[in-house]
C-alpha cells in the first residue's frame, strides 16, 4: 500500500510539474503551460481560416467599421500595456483581424492571435460602442491570458495522469480498481474544465473592463450591458453546472471592479496604460472562491 500512495503522489507531482510557469499580464496569477505559442498560434489559424470561410461578411459597413474602430482602439491600449509592462516580445503573437458577421446570435470571440469575430446579433444588446468594446475587452482579454493554452495544457495534463495513475492502481491493487479511477478522473476533469473555467471567465472580466478603461471607454457601461444580456438570458442554469457562474454575481463583480477601472479611465490618455501596480490588481481581483464569477448563456 505505501508503494501504491508513492506512485500515486508521483503522478501528481509530475503533472503539476508540467508546462512553463509564467504570469498573467495584469492580475500576475501564476499558471503553468504546456502547448507552445507556436503550436497555438498554428491550431487557432487553421481555425480561424475555416470559420472564415464558412461564414457570411456582414453587409453593414457602418456597423463593420464600428467594430474594427473598437476592436483597433482596443488592440492598440492592450500592445502598449503590455509593452509598457515587461510583456512586449508578446505583441509578437497578434495578428490582429476584426470581423462583423452576419448571424442572430448574441456572440463574439477573440481567437488566440487576436482575431476577433463578432456577431451581429450581438449590436442588439451592447447599443453603443463602449458596451461593445466592454466585450471585445472581454473576449482579447482571454487570448492575452493564454486561457485556450491552459484548458488544453489541463486536457493534456488529465490524459497523461489518468493513463498513468489507472496503470500504478492496476499493478498495485489489482486489474479492475485502476479503471474505474480512470473513469472518476475522466469525469472530474470533464466537469471542471469546460471552455473556460469560471476562474478564466472571472480574470478576462475583469481584465477586460481594464482594458476598455485604458481604451477611453467608459468602464460603467459594463454593469447596464450585463444587466440587458441577464434579462434577455433564457432560464439560469445551476452555478455548479456552469462555466459562468450567475449574471448576479458577475455584475456585482464588475461593481467592485469599477473604482479601479474608473482610475485609467479618468486619468487621461497618458494613465491609462501606464505600468501599473501588480499588488493592487490582485487584491481587486478575487479568482478563487466565493468572489469568482460570471455567466452567460452566449459564448463570453
Amino acid at each position: 500500500m505505501k508503494i501504491k500512495y508513492f506512485l500515486m503522489a508521483a503522478v501528481v507531482a509530475l503533472m503539476t510539474a508540467c508546462g512553463t510557469a509564467s504570469k498573467v499580464p495584469l492580475t500576475n496569477r501564476t499558471h503553468r503551460i504546456s502547448v507552445s505559442d507556436v503550436q497555438l498560434l498554428s491550431l487557432s489559424n487553421q481555425e480561424y481560416t475555416k470559420f472564415m470561410a464558412s461564414a457570411k461578411k456582414s453587409a453593414d459597413a457602418k456597423n463593420t467599421a464600428m467594430v474594427q474602430r473598437v476592436g483597433r482602439n482596443l488592440a492598440n491600449a492592450v500592445e502598449t500595456y503590455l509593452r509598457n509592462n515587461g510583456y512586449a516580445n508578446e505583441i509578437n503573437n497578434f495578428k490582429w483581424e476584426f470581423n462583423l458577421v452576419q448571424d442572430k446570435q448574441a456572440n463574439a470571440f477573440c481567437m488566440p492571435g487576436g482575431k476577433i469575430v463578432v456577431y451581429e446579433g450581438l449590436l442588439p444588446y451592447t447599443q453603443n460602442e463602449a458596451s461593445l468594446a466592454i466585450v471585445l475587452g472581454h473576449e482579447i482579454a482571454h487570448a492575452v491570458a493564454k486561457h485556450s493554452a491552459e484548458q488544453l495544457t489541463k486536457k493534456m495534463n488529465q490524459q497523461m495522469g489518468t493513463s498513468i495513475l489507472g496503470t500504478v492502481l492496476n499493478s498495485a491493487v489489482g486489474s479492475g480498481v485502476g479503471d474505474l479511477a480512470s473513469q472518476v478522473a475522466g469525469g472530474y476533469f470533464s466537469f471542471r474544465n469546460l471552455k473556460y473555467s469560471r476562474d478564466n471567465e472571472s480574470e478576462a472580466d475583469y481584465m477586460g473592463l481594464i482594458f476598455a478603461a485604458m481604451a477611453g471607454y467608459d468602464p460603467a457601461n459594463a454593469v447596464t450591458f450585463w444587466q440587458r444580456m441577464a434579462s434577455a438570458s433564457s432560464g439560469s442554469r445551476s452555478e455548479v453546472l456552469s462555466d459562468h457562474p450567475s449574471d448576479e454575481r458577475r455584475i456585482q463583480n464588475i461593481k467592485n471592479w469599477l473604482p479601479e477601472a474608473e482610475k485609467y479611465y479618468r486619468g487621461g490618455s497618458s494613465n491609462r496604460v501606464a505600468k501599473t501596480s501588480s499588488s493592487q490588481s490582485l487584491q481587486t481581483l478575487h479568482i478563487s472562491g466565493s468572489k469568482s464569477s460570471n455567466r452567460s448563456n452566449k459564448r463570453h
